[in-house]
Formats: structure tokens, C-alpha cells, sequence
């Protein structure tokens, strides 16, 4: 398979001077090697090294968690890639325990990975991450404005609030300051707090904050737990603000929360969206990541029982990532599949 260049992925004209500033990375995973081709557990299929993977997902109370830990455990019962589902800090987290070799394989927000591989917003300060690869966006995670507060019915309506829009320098307060900043507002117009989801959740139940942040696969725990005990609302997001925050961020996708996600919440929700991706340190084996991705999308239809974000998951969809290559093994597996990836 051809190798494209850097350039070729991010498309913003990354010198070959940048290139030498990209940090590199520690990992605790064995080196790339060839294909496996034995029987996997329960029928005929690629197997893993038995290797063991850390895989960082995200906090107890988010998607990350619930459906990485499930994606995990299918991974050793079913193809014996020995991945063990841990809580994450976030994107920016995520990324950074890749490079210290704390983790092997990761979820991260298709921004944020972004962000990461061109050393840009919150990665500026610390420089170009280019010890990690993507392996496959599975679902988008929608940006949800989540409100106890019936008033609150625009963006608009945030001003002079207080409002949770994540943890310090995370994915998710990138987001929020994205949305205010196309509605003419900042972070000075509103009265911010920097939580996770859980927290954030908890301090709408109690009446601390009048507005949240919270960016992940709806329906999403924190969300759904709040609904359960206080009427929650979500705030829609115009389509020509939408237009405009998309030419600024093309990262970004239109997204619709549809009616009835949440208790309460009955009509249609328009939002924006990124990609919910996993990726891995460039020192996980071939063997294991081909795996991985052979039983992830083989017949995801199937174990929608275990987690419904495996109804959103498409062989289209895991091979969508431009900004950053793919694992060798994750493109190995795409191109047996007719998708042709950027490859590390």
C-alpha cells in the first residue's frame, strides 16, 4: 500500500522542519509483525498475541467507559487480544499516556487527535505527538448542552450563566469555547467551571451550575442518571451557526439527538458532532490491531445487545479518519475491505 505523507493527511502544510520537532513515544507493547491467521475462539478468524494491552477509555459516567469495556472484553473472549479497559482522563490524557508509555491503545476525540498529531490548541505548548496511530471511529460523539433550567433555550441564554465546560485545556472546553465563540460569546461572558461529566451532572442536580458541556455518544450516563431525578433539557443549536462553526472547523459534523434519547426530551435535538476514535502507540503489534478490528466491525449488528453504540458502527465510518494515518493493522483490515487509509 502506498504511504502518504504527513502533508497529505492533515492538508495544513506541515514542513519537513516540523516533522523533526514531533516527540516521540514510549510504549509497552511488542513491535509491529505480520498478520496472524490462526482460528480465533468460536470460528475462523485473524488472533491476537495475547500480549497485554492497556486500552484508556474515559470516565466511569461517559460512553468511553461503558462501551470501551465492553469492546475489551469481546476482544479476549473472541479473538484473544488480551485488552484491558481502564478509566481515562480524557482525550488530551489519553493521548499523552500513549507517549509515556502508560497505555497501548486508547479512545480520543477525532479533534483532539488532531490536535495532537499537529501539535496545535492543546497540544501548542507541548509539541506534535507522533508516536500514536488511528486504528477506527466507531460513533460520533455529540456536543450536548444539557440545562435543568427551562429558560435556557439558546446559546444565547448562557450568557452571564454558569456553566461547566470541562475540565481545564480537555477536548471538551475546546468544544464549548468553538460554540460560544461562533454566538458572539466567550469564556469571559459566561461564569465557567471546569468539571467532568459526572461532576458536571451532579451540580445541575443540586443547582450549583444552570448549564453543562458534555460531549459523548448520546445517550450518555451522566445525562441519562440526571434525567432520572430532575427534568433535564437540551439546547438545539441553529443551522446557520452550525454552517458557520463547520467552514471555521471541519472537523466538526451536524448532528441530531433524536426525541425520546433522554427522559423528557421529546423533540429532535440539532447539534454538531466529532468522531469517537480509537487509537494505539505505533509499538502495538500488527497482529493484535488487525485482530482488534476484525472483531469489532465483522458483524457489529450482533452485539448490539451488549452496547447500543454498536448499532452505529460501519466499516464507512471506521475508515472516515483523514487527519492522522492508520495503525499498519488497522489498514490492512480496511483494504481488505475496499477503503483505502492513510497508512503509518
Amino acid at each position: 500500500m502506498a504511504r502518504l505523507t504527513r502533508r497529505n493527511f492533515i492538508g495544513l502544510g506541515v514542513t519537513a522542519a516540523a516533522t523533526v520537532a514531533l516527540t516521540g513515544c514510549g510504549g509497552s507493547g511488542p513491535a509491529a509483525s505480520s498478520a496472524a491467521t490462526s482460528a480465533a475462539a468460536g470460528g475462523a478468524g485473524p488472533m491476537g498475541t495475547g500480549q497485554a494491552l492497556e486500552f484508556k477509555t474515559g470516565g466511569e459516567s461517559g460512553t468511553y467507559y461503558a462501551f470501551g469495556s465492553v469492546i475489551a472484553q469481546h476482544a479476549v473472549n473472541t479473538v484473544g487480544v488480551n485488552l484491558n479497559a481502564v478509566v481515562g482522563n480524557g482525550s488530551q490524557a489519553n493521548v499523552q499516556d500513549l507517549q509515556d508509555g502508560i497505555s497501548d491503545v486508547a479512545f480520543c476525540q477525532s479533534d483532539v487527535e488532531a490536535y495532537a498529531f499537529e501539535g496545535t490548541n492543546i497540544f501548542a505548548d507541548t509539541g506534535a505527538v507522533n508516536c500514536f496511530s488511528t486504528v477506527a471511529c466507531l460513533y460520533d460523539e455529540q456536543v450536548q448542552i444539557v440545562t435543568c433550567d427551562e429558560n435556557i433555550k439558546t446559546v444565547e441564554d448562557l450568557k452571564g450563566k454558569n456553566v461547566s465546560i470541562g475540565a481545564s485545556g480537555s477536548g471538551v472546553y475546546f468544544n464549548a469555547i468553538d460554540i460560544l465563540g461562533v454566538y458572539g460569546l466567550s469564556e469571559a461572558d459566561i461564569n465557567p467551571t471546569y468539571q467532568s461529566f459526572g461532576d458536571s451532572a451532579n451540580d445541575l442536580k443540586d443547582g450549583k451550575i444552570d448549564a453543562a458541556f458534555i460531549v459523548a455518544g448520546a445517550p450518555t450516563t451522566a445525562i441519562t442518571d440526571l434525567s432520572t431525578s430532575k427534568q433535564a433539557y437540551l439546547v438545539s443549536l441553529d443551522s446557520a451557526h452550525v454552517d458557520q462553526l463547520l467552514a471555521a472547523s471541519p472537523y466538526y459534523s451536524k448532528a441530531t439527538i433524536p426525541g425520546g434519547t433522554y427522559a423528557g426530551v421529546d423533540e429532535d435535538v440539532t447539534t454538531v458532532a466529532v468522531g469517537a476514535v480509537i487509537i494505539a502507540n505505533d509499538t502495538v503489534s500488527e497482529d493484535d490491531i488487525y485482530a482488534l478490528c476484525f472483531d469489532i466491525f465483522e458483524d457489529p449488528a450482533a452485539l448490539v445487545e451488549n452496547h447500543a453504540k454498536y448499532g452505529e458502527v460501519s466499516i464507512d465510518k471506521g475508515a472516515s479518519i483523514t487527519a492522522v494515518p492508520y495503525h499498519p493493522g488497522a489498514a490492512k483490515y480496511f483494504e481488505e475491505k475496499g477503503k483505502s487509509v492513510a497508512v503509518k
